[in-house]
């Protein structure tokens, strides 16, 4: 993909007022058609779990240490062999392609120059092997279809493409209630209708940047990686019935994925301590506690809540990693203070690449790597390793 100078200029303009993530966002809502906007920011029934994620940071407080040299601190981490620049990544994070043009690979792009992981999402509406072509150190989300065929050829198709750490979500049994969404005018599969065209119309930065430019470019899109072969275009009545045949799978799946796949594998969406050690038991490299960023079963705890008791019964077993919620460097000190070893980061980074494409991706990586940078030396550490439960407390 290439970006033209103008549009270079017109989204570094676009971030030069953001002084956090929570300003993409606030970006995001003024750019963004309201279901789109709404598909991002909502998740299910009452929001219970997404306030959740948001209050649990502030049940912890630090304990400082002072007069120490932390002149010569890093931000640098080390996970699955490889050394990123900061603890945290990009989540995986379905439709980004009609949130910003071409949304996967700028995401990839992003990540790749910050020197961080991004997840490429099973609901991508880019082919894997495009995004991998960017970021070859990507890792793939996978929503498992529901036959053992389907699941051998996309696992197949994903090691064909070089990629080599293998992301299973593992809380999607069936559809949640994303009744906001509907509220919100979003509808999977998508609906053309007055309603949506009346968006178009009233958010015409995003019409033309987005919208017309991948209709022209790549036609309607299809969702690309949930198979071997490609999905159904988001506009089909197969979408419902492709993303809903889920509740039979179990831990036998597991253990024929892990027999196939001799790159790393990850489980994401463990809330409970027992299964992380049968994920660890079974093979898994590291286990990323979610809840989906609230947007499966609502009222579930916020993955900081159960963290602990996670990071405590597998102990170095597994690369215990965490997502739900994070906006601040503080936030992925007090996940590492918990036993996290590495974070992932949804939400703002979409906002970012909507708002202002590769330079809004690479403004949000700066600001989290920044307030790390300076919040590590108010805590008294030098290395991402040192911040440990010594530094918190119940607030």
């Amino acid at each position: 993909m290439t970006i033209r100078s103008g549009n270079t200029d017109r989204s570094t303009r676009l971030c030069r007022d953001v002084l956090c993530l929570d300003d993409f966002e606030m970006k995001a809502r003024r750019h963004l058609p309201k279901p789109l906007f709404g598909y991002i920011a909502g998740a299910t029934e009452t929001n219970a779990s997404l306030r959740h994620n948001a209050e649990a940071f502030q049940a912890y407080a630090f304990r400082p240490r002072v007069l120490r040299d932390v002149s010569k601190r890093s931000t640098e981490t080390s996970l699955f062999g490889k050394t990123h620049a900061a603890p945290f990544g990009i989540a995986p994070m379905g439709i980004s392609a009609l949130m910003a043009y071409r949304g996967d690979i700028v995401l990839a792009r992003g990540a790749e120059q910050s020197g961080i992981p991004m997840i490429i999402s099973g609901s991508s509406l880019i082919p894997l092997e495009e995004i991998a072509a960017v970021s070859p150190q990507a890792w793939f989300q996978a929503y498992l279809p529901g036959e053992p065929d389907r699941i051998d050829a996309l696992i197949d198709r994903v090691g064909a493409a070089g990629l080599r750490t293998l992301l299973l979500t593992v809380d999607t049994a069936t559809l949640p209630n994303r009744e906001n969404n509907v509220r919100a005018g979003f509808s999977t599969p998508l609906r053309p209708g007055l309603r949506l065209a009346w968006q178009g119309i009233s958010h015409p930065r995003w019409t033309t940047g987005t919208f017309l430019r991948t209709i022209v470019r790549h036609g309607i899109p299809h969702f690309e990686n949930s198979y071997a072969t490609r999905g159904a275009p988001i506009i089909s009545s197969n979408v419902t019935r492709d993303f809903g045949r889920r509740d039979h799978l179990n831990w036998n799946h597991l253990e024929r994925i892990r027999n196939r796949w001799s790159g790393k594998l990850v489980v994401k969406g463990i809330m409970h301590p027992d299964d992380a050690a049968r994920a660890a038991d079974t093979g898994a490299d590291g286990v990323i506690v979610s809840n989906h960023g609230g947007r499966q079963l609502d009222g579930t705890a916020s993955p900081l809540q159960v963290l602990p008791e996670i990071a405590a019964r597998v102990g170095d077993s597994v690369a215990v990693m965490v997502d739900g919620g994070f906006r601040r460097g503080t936030d992925i000190m007090k996940a590492l203070a918990l036993g996290a070893r590495f974070v992932f980061v949804g939400r703002p980074f979409l906002y970012a690449a909507a708002v202002a494409g590769l330079p809004g991706v690479l403004k949000a990586a700066d600001i989290l790597k920044t307030e790390l940078h300076s919040n590590m030396a108010l805590l008294g550490v030098t290395k991402v390793s040192d911040i440990s439960a010594d530094y918190i407390t119940r607030a």
